[in-house]
C-alpha cells in the first residue's frame, strides 16, 4: 500500500493493545502508521466512587465483597494513611475475595448464608453479559450487586463528536462484537465517514482488520469490515443480549476522569432493587470527598483512555506509577495501556511529549 501521509489507526480493546504490543507490530510497520490505545479498558473507566464504595462496604458493613482480580489494586482518593484500594482494605482485616466467574459469587453467597455478599462488578459488555444471566438464573437472598458496567461504543461516539477526533481510522473490539454484533459500530463509517474493521486477537486478524482500514481510506470508500467471523457474527450472540435486555437498562453513567457520557452505563432494573447494593446499603456519593471521583493527582490516565497520550508520555509513567505502586488505574489491570506497555518493556516516560511512540 503506498501510504504517503501519516494515517492514525485507534484499537478500541484492551486485549488488542496487549496482543500489539506482545507481537511487537508498532516497530514492524511502516512508520507512517500510528497505532493509537483507546478506551479498551473497564477497570480504568470505573468510576473512583464505586471503588470508594466497595471499599466502604469491605470495611465498615462487615460483608464478603467478591470482585474480579484486577478490581482489588485500583486506587481510590483516600486521606493518606486509609486504604486506598480493596487490596488494602484487606490488608486491614475486610473479607475481600478475588473471583474469576460470577457464578462463584453465587456459590460463595450459598456457601455463607449468614453472610451479606457484595458483587463489585466492573467491565463492558463481554463481562456484564455473565452478570446479567447471573441476575436472571435468580440471586442468593444474601446476595447483591455493585454494578459498574459500561458499553464501548459511546466513548468512541464522544469522541467521533468532539472538535477532533484524534485518529482516521478504527480497530473495533472482537468481543464485545461476539456479544453485541458488528453492526454495532457501523456508525462510525456510516456517520463519520471514517473507516472500521472488527478484529480478533491473533496477529493475523490484526493485520487483516488494519489492512481493511488502511485500504479503505486510501481508497476513500469507508465501511465496516468484520475480519473476526467465526466468533463475531451478525446479531451477535441473541441468549447474551436477551439477559442484558431482560436485567439492565441503559442509562446515562459516569466515566471515571472523563465524566458523564449518555447512554453509556449498564443498571439493574427496578424488579431487581433487591438485589442492588447500592439501594441496599443506602450508598450515595459523597461530594463532600476531596479528589471525590477524579484521577488521582498528577495521573494522566483519562487521556491515556481517551487516547489524547501515549502511556509514557504521561509525566508519572515508570516514576512514581508503576505496576507494583499503580498511580492510576491503568497500570493496574492486564488490559490498562500502562500495564500492558511497562510489560513489553516500556519502563520510562518519554523525552519528547509529542513523539508518537515507536517500539
Amino acid at each position: 500500500l503506498k501510504l504517503d501521509a501519516p494515517i492514525r489507526v485507534m484499537n478500541v480493546c484492551g486485549g488488542h493493545e496487549r496482543s500489539i504490543s506482545m507481537a511487537g507490530l508498532r516497530g514492524a510497520l511502516p512508520e507512517q502508521i500510528e497505532l493509537i490505545p483507546g478506551p479498551g479498558c473497564p477497570v480504568c473507566v470505573c468510576p473512583e466512587e464505586d471503588v470508594f464504595a466497595a471499599i466502604e462496604l469491605a470495611l465498615k458493613q462487615g460483608v464478603i465483597l467478591v470482585a474480579f482480580g484486577d478490581m482489588l489494586r485500583v486506587p481510590a482518593n483516600v486521606p493518606k494513611g486509609q486504604p486506598r484500594s480493596l487490596e488494602q482494605a484487606r490488608a486491614a482485616g475486610a473479607d475481600v475475595r478475588p473471583i474469576a466467574s460470577p457464578r462463584e459469587a453465587a456459590k460463595i453467597a450459598l456457601a455463607h448464608p449468614d453472610r451479606e455478599i457484595v458483587f463489585f462488578a466492573a467491565g463492558f459488555e463481554t463481562t456484564t453479559a455473565p452478570v446479567a444471566g447471573l441476575a436472571a438464573e435468580g440471586l442468593p437472598s444474601n446476595l447483591s450487586i455493585l454494578l459498574s458496567g459500561r458499553l464501548t461504543w459511546p466513548a468512541v461516539a464522544m469522541l467521533l463528536q468532539s472538535e477532533k477526533a484524534g485518529f482516521d481510522a478504527l480497530i473495533a473490539p472482537g468481543h464485545v462484537s461476539t456479544i453485541m454484533g458488528p453492526e454495532e459500530w457501523r456508525f462510525v463509517p456510516e456517520k463519520h465517514r471514517i473507516p472500521a474493521a472488527v478484529s480478533g486477537f491473533e496477529t493475523e486478524s490484526l493485520l487483516a482488520a488494519l489492512y481493511s482500514v488502511l485500504r479503505q481510506h486510501l481508497e476513500g470508500r469507508p465501511f465496516l469490515d468484520n475480519c473476526y467471523p467465526k466468533v463475531a457474527r451478525p446479531g451477535g450472540n441473541p441468549t447474551a443480549r436477551r439477559l442484558l435486555e431482560e436485567t439492565l437498562d441503559v442509562v446515562d453513567a459516569n466515566w471515571r476522569g472523563i465524566g458523564i457520557i449518555p447512554r453509556s452505563g449498564f443498571a439493574l432494573k427496578p424488579e431487581f432493587a433487591r438485589s442492588d447494593a447500592a439501594r441496599r446499603f443506602g450508598l450515595h456519593a459523597d461530594a463532600t470527598r476531596k479528589r471525590a471521583g477524579e484521577m488521582p493527582p498528577g495521573c494522566d490516565c483519562a487521556r491515556v483512555v481517551l487516547g489524547k497520550i501515549y502511556p509514557n508520555q504521561c509525566v508519572l509513567f515508570g516514576k512514581a506509577c508503576t505496576p507494583r505502586n499503580p498511580i492510576g488505574p491503568c497500570m493496574v489491570s492486564d488490559e490498562g495501556a500502562c500495564r500492558i506497555w511497562w510489560s513489553s518493556g516500556i519502563r520510562q516516560a518519554a523525552a519528547d511529549e509529542h513523539a508518537p511512540a515507536r517500539y
